[in-house]
């Protein structure tokens, strides 16, 4: 369970920042359904844009977003579906869009999940303590931008070897942007931080690690979760059939949805899917890759592994081929031709470099199961190439022009020919081989407990546990907000 303790003296220093900062918490079911949002802070929101480094958009950390960068309001769900002209396979695969959250990227909710919870209950003191954010990229992110937003200072870390957006833009906002050795998969040398900061800084410091916080699970179980049934709702016709939800892997907090959908659709079911240059799920492996944000070496303490079907690998370099065709003008031109709509080849720039790999693992699914014009497959876009522009630049430098050949080879291999290898569909003992890969990393190295370990293979109750503290949160969340007096003014 997510420790709720109150700490009452810290909690109203807690109390006093929010109150001078004019600082007011949403609440879950308000980013589930921002019609429960009071109208007042709507007003205000339509003179604030998107990324702004304002309070009021915690209130945006929601997929309902209007998309636009300013001032827009709340709407249905962003999503997108792609035709079979794109994904080569008859199935509806739909999308949900990360770019029109604030910081352009989802996991700002994820860090809401982990920070919020410990602020309303007084164990984090923005007045003495630092968020510490340890991430390949976009978490830090994130948090970073919601700690600013809620008056607490921020340490970001991730390896230096992500995309040069990621730095600048941090650098505008953490207090302190630390660098690890390596690239994307390099998560040891991060946590290896993490420990040094506890070591060196003490008690001053608070890591809020997403791959161990089970607000990162939290928030995309409840809030992601029903942003896709929402969309199932809208979207199946009578004959339809939800087959299941197919995501990449980095802390694994996004696939936290797929035990909500599963709930509502017992049948539905869960895929996992990395880089096939770091194959940890599907065959212990390691390495490093190019598909930023996701495949760290490590089996995340937050994923639900006994409720995941299958596991699947992605070859980065598809991903970093359907980069250019998606947004060099010549790959974009070649789309239309072969009859992709264009209004959905000008919006192709929604998809970050994980996102591609997301669509690639759908028609993986897709093709697997032989699944029909009536079968739904949901993924996620986490964010969009507006954080990637400097890898487009670096692809045209080391490659050259791309030209109409490049982009009748790049869909032709990596869209249509997409193949059905390295994909494993787990039984009981297979799940639990990737399961008990946890052992190595939390268990040895971080801190964990086996009886916890065991716990959360053989314990029915230990996942349903942090599931049912949502409303809690929420009172807390409630509590906070009447102790700053803000909403009644």
């Amino acid at each position: 369970m997510i420790d709720l303790t109150i700490h009452s003296e810290s909690l109203k220093r807690s109390v006093q920042r929010a109150r001078e900062r004019n600082i007011i918490i949403p609440t879950f079911a308000q980013m589930k359904d921002p019609s429960l949002i009071p109208d007042s802070i709507k007003a205000r929101l339509k003179n604030v844009g998107l990324w702004d480094v304002n309070s009021l958009n915690l209130f945006r950390i929601t997929w309902k977003n209007e998309p636009v960068p300013f001032g827009g309001g709340f709407g249905g769900v962003n999503y997108v579906e792609l035709p079979p002209s794109l994904t080569g396979v008859p199935a509806r695969i739909i999308a949900l869009v990360g770019k029109w959250f604030p910081t352009g990227a989802h996991k700002v909710g994820a860090t809401f999940g982990c920070l919020v919870p410990r602020l309303v209950t007084g164990q984090f003191d923005p007045t003495y303590h630092k968020a510490v954010w340890p991430s390949t990229g976009n978490f830090c992110r994130g948090g970073s931008y919601n700690a600013a937003l809620l008056g607490c200072e921020s340490i970001a870390i991730l390896p230096e070897g992500m995309s040069r957006e990621r730095f600048e833009w941090l650098s505008k906002l953490a207090g302190e942007v630390i660098a690890t050795p390596g690239c994307e998969s390099n998560v040891k040398e991060i946590f290896d931080k993490c420990w040094e900061l506890r070591k060196t800084r003490g008690d001053k410091v608070f890591i809020f690690n997403q791959f161990e916080e089970f607000g990162n699970y939290l928030w995309h179980y409840e809030v992601t979760g029903h942003a896709m049934e929402e969309v199932l709702r809208e979207v199946m016709g009578p004959r339809d059939e939800y087959r299941g939800v197919v995501l990449t892997t980095g802390s694994a907090g996004t696939i936290g949805c797929g035990d909500y959908m599963k709930q509502v659709f017992p049948t539905s079911k869960v895929a996992a899917s990395e880089a096939l240059q770091c194959p940890t799920l599907l065959l212990n492996g390691f390495g490093g890759h190019r598909i930023e944000g996701i495949g760290d070496k490590h089996v995340p303490w937050v994923h639900n592994i006994k409720n995941t079907d299958m596991v699947m690998a992605i070859d980065d370099e598809a991903c970093i081929s359907l980069v250019r065709l998606f947004n060099e003008p010549a790959g974009r031109a070649y789309l239309v031709k072969r009859g992709v709509p264009e209004s959905l080849v000008a919006r192709l720039d929604l998809l970050g470099i994980s996102s591609i790999a997301n669509v690639l693992s759908a028609i993986k699914f897709a093709k697997w199961y032989e699944l029909g014009e009536h079968d739904i497959v949901l993924t996620v876009w986490t964010d969009s190439m507006e954080l990637y522009q400097s890898r487009v630049q670096e692809l045209r430098e080391e490659r050259g022009e791309y030209t109409e050949k490049d982009a009748a080879a790049d869909y032709s291999r990596y869209l249509l020919g997409c193949t059905v290898d390295y994909v494993e569909e787990l039984g009981y003992w297979d799940r639990k081989r990737v399961h008990n890969l946890k052992y190595y990393t939390w268990v040895e190295q971080q801190g964990k407990t086996y009886e916890e370990i065991q716990a959360q293979w053989y314990d029915p109750d230990y996942w349903t546990g942090f599931q049912r503290q949502i409303p809690e949160i929420d009172a807390l969340i409630q509590q906070f907000n009447e102790m700053t007096g803000l909403l009644r003014q």
